[in-house]
Parts: structure tokens; C-alpha cells; sequence
């Protein structure tokens, strides 16, 4: 085998984990800046966190003004608020569009130029502001990923910032904050994590570390989603899921996401479709698509998900996979991108456009079946 590598930041977890948040802040700085949104705070998330934060002697600055997928003007806002306080530590609580902006925030903080000057690979010359990531969703991995994606609607495009200075230096991860997490996010989320743990593993890039991980990850996520899903205060289930949701993460930071990332992030810049949900809606037309590139893995894919291949071929077993994914979708009802509310009119208008920003977006190369730009273009009108 080649060589290979397997990174990731600091991890705590387990229940009350973000109860930790003063003894770990304390340790990179004296005035964090919170990012986060403003529900969470209106609905009291953020209370025993910022208790904890003031008991360790730490005079915090909120900025709550993330409420929607992570754009450059949120950036801005923030760094202008850490910079007019003098902070030296960020501080987000959130899913991964809080996560993200906070990465931004941390690059720009340390770093001249603006975000498009960082757009791509290794860009970074400067390590980040030292950030602790609090994720309060099971899904969108960001907590642990050297990756950061920021819109920047000024020119429809979602960038993607890839770079170890990116990532956060600690993540506290703890299930009990996302209790409160509505029925829909849950469901989104939580086959955004799916889809990472079935995209690091079938991926180009994948190798025996992340194999065992990913695997693991999604017999977690099948086995709990549903139960998470429909009973959001059932501890056992959003424990399991933030462990699969953490294991999926950890997966393709070290391997990487395919096209389904690909495509859904083209998907987003033009209809703003939050990432998770746009990643549901493709998942399932993605890996039938896909299933021919490998479909021994993709029979393990389905032997993790719990369905029964014995005496079957090789191609059934792996069709196994694609079958469980689109009940699933069913069972969460994830609308198609049409039931999205996305216009007709348009998606014809862009989708050749977007098919185009998904083949040379990066995540596409790494896909095991290598899709030309018809077969994207095609794969979109499925979705739709």
C-alpha cells in the first residue's frame, strides 16, 4: 500500500463533555469570542457554557449573527467583533455552518488577504487563532476537519478552504446538546454523516485506518438515526449518533468525500440548500451511479447497514447498499431536489453550470467511477 496518514484534533467526548469548555479555553487564551447562532442562544443552549467560561476567569464576546450556511459577509461581521475586543480565542457552538464561520474567522485573524485568497489547497501560510469546536449537530463533521466552506454569493460559489492551520485545536463533543435539535435537521444531519462515512470509504484516497472507522460509522447511523429521529430526548440513540457522526468526520478528513460532495456543493451556492439536506437529496441517485467503481466495498456498505447478502452475488449484495440508503430517505422524508422548492425554470438554467463546478470541484476526482459532464448533468435531473 501507499503511504498513508490519519490526523485529527484534540477529541473530547461523551456526555457533559462541553462542561469542559473553561478548563480547555483557559489554556489558549483570556477573552474568547462565542460564535454561534442566535436561537441557541434564545433557547438557553449556551447557558452552561458560558457559566463555565465566566467560573474559569474568561470575560467572553458573543456574536450571534450565524443564521444560515456560513457566508463571507457572517466572516466579516465576526472578525470585525474580534478585532474592535481584542480576543484571542474563538469559542463556536453550533452545527457546521457556526463551526465554519468560526474557522474563517480564526484564518483571517492571523493571516493577510481575504477568504478567496485561501480558496483551494494549502494556501495558508499562518496557523489560525486557537479555536475549541462545540458541535450541537450530529452531522456535519466540521468539528474535526481541515476544511472549511464558506459562500460567497457574490459570485454563486461555495469555496473550499483546505488546510491543517483550518481546523479547530480542540472538539468537545457532547450528545446532550443536541437534544433540542429539531425532527428535520436530525434527519438531514444525520445522512449527512452517512454520507461521509460512505464516501471516505469507497473513496480513491481510502485506506485501512479509515476503512475500520467508516465502516463502524455507518452501522452506528443505521442502526440509531431513525430512533434519534423519532424520539429526540432518547439519550442511547443521539450518544450513538454523535459517535458515528464523529467516526464519519474523522474518515474523510483522512480520506476524502466524493461526488456527492461534489455535486451538492454547486447545489448549495445556486439554491442555497443547506449542505446536509443537499447532500440527502443526492445520496442515493449518487451511489447507484457509483456502485460499478467498487462494488465489493459496496457490498460491505451493505453488511453494515444490516442487510442480509448471504447468497447473494456480488453486484445484488452491493445494490443492498443503494436500497437501504433510499428506505432510509423514505423513512426521514427527505424530499427530492424538485420537493426542495427549487424552480424548475432555473435548475434547467444552471444545472449545466453546476455539473461543470462539480467536475472540477475538487472531492469529484476521488469518486471511484470517474463521471463525465453529461453523466453529471444526468444525475441531477435524477435527483430532481
Amino acid at each position: 500500500m501507499t503511504i498513508a496518514t490519519f490526523m485529527t484534533p484534540f477529541v473530547v467526548y461523551g456526555l457533559h463533555a462541553s462542561q469542559s469548555i473553561g478548563e480547555y479555553a483557559a489554556k489558549f487564551g483570556k477573552r474568547p469570542l462565542i460564535v454561534t447562532d442566535a436561537n441557541l442562544n434564545k433557547i438557553g443552549l449556551l447557558d452552561g457554557i458560558k457559566k463555565c467560561l465566566t467560573e474559569a476567569g474568561l470575560n467572553f464576546v458573543l456574536y450571534d449573527g450565524v443564521v444560515t450556511e456560513p457566508t463571507v459577509e457572517y466572516v466579516e461581521a465576526g472578525l470585525t467583533l474580534f478585532k474592535e475586543n481584542r480576543c484571542d480565542l474563538l469559542v463556536s457552538v453550533g452545527g457546521g455552518s457556526c463551526i465554519d464561520t468560526a474557522k474563517a474567522i480564526s484564518i483571517l485573524a492571523t493571516n493577510r488577504g481575504k477568504l478567496p485568497d485561501f480558496e483551494g489547497m494549502n494556501k495558508i501560510q499562518n496557523p489560525g487563532t486557537p479555536h475549541i469546536a462545540i458541535p450541537t449537530t450530529a452531522g456535519s463533521g466540521s468539528e474535526v476537519s481541515a476544511s472549511d466552506i464558506i459562500t460567497d454569493a457574490s459570485r454563486n460559489v461555495k469555496m473550499l478552504i483546505i488546510s491543517p492551520h483550518v481546523a479547530a485545536k480542540v472538539a468537545l463533543v457532547d450528545p446532550l446538546l443536541t437534544v433540542q435539535m429539531p425532527q428535520a435537521v436530525t434527519a438531514s444531519t444525520g445522512l449527512d454523516a452517512l454520507t461521509h462515512a460512505i464516501e471516505a470509504y469507497i473513496s480513491v484516497k481510502a485506506h485501512p485506518i479509515t476503512d475500520a472507522i467508516c465502516l463502524h460509522a455507518i452501522q452506528l447511523i443505521l442502526e440509531n438515526l431513525l430512533q434519534a429521529w423519532s424520539d429526540g430526548k432518547n439519550i442511547e440513540a443521539r450518544t450513538n449518533m454523535m459517535i458515528g457522526a464523529l467516526e464519519a468526520a474523522m474518515g474523510f478528513c483522512n480520506s476524502s468525500v466524493a461526488l456527492v460532495h461534489g455535486m451538492a456543493r454547486p447545489l448549495g451556492a445556486h439554491f442555497h440548500i443547506p449542505h446536509g439536506i443537499g447532500n440527502a437529496a443526492l445520496l442515493a441517485t449518487v451511489m447507484e451511479f457509483t456502485l460499478l467503481g467498487n462494488p465489493r466495498k459496496y457490498a460491505k456498505i451493505a453488511e453494515a447497514m444490516g442487510e442480509n447478502t448471504e447468497g447473494l452475488s456480488l453486484m445484488d449484495s452491493a445494490y443492498l447498499a443503494v436500497k437501504s440508503v433510499k428506505r432510509l430517505a423514505d423513512a426521514l422524508k427527505i424530499p427530492s431536489l424538485r420537493g426542495l422548492g427549487i424552480s424548475e425554470e432555473k435548475f434547467n438554467t444552471v444545472v449545466e453550470q453546476m455539473a461543470k463546478d462539480a467536475l472540477v470541484g475538487g472531492s469529484s476526482q476521488f469518486n471511484p467511477r470517474k463521471p463525465t459532464l453529461e453523466e453529471i448533468i444526468e444525475l441531477y435531473h435524477k435527483a430532481y
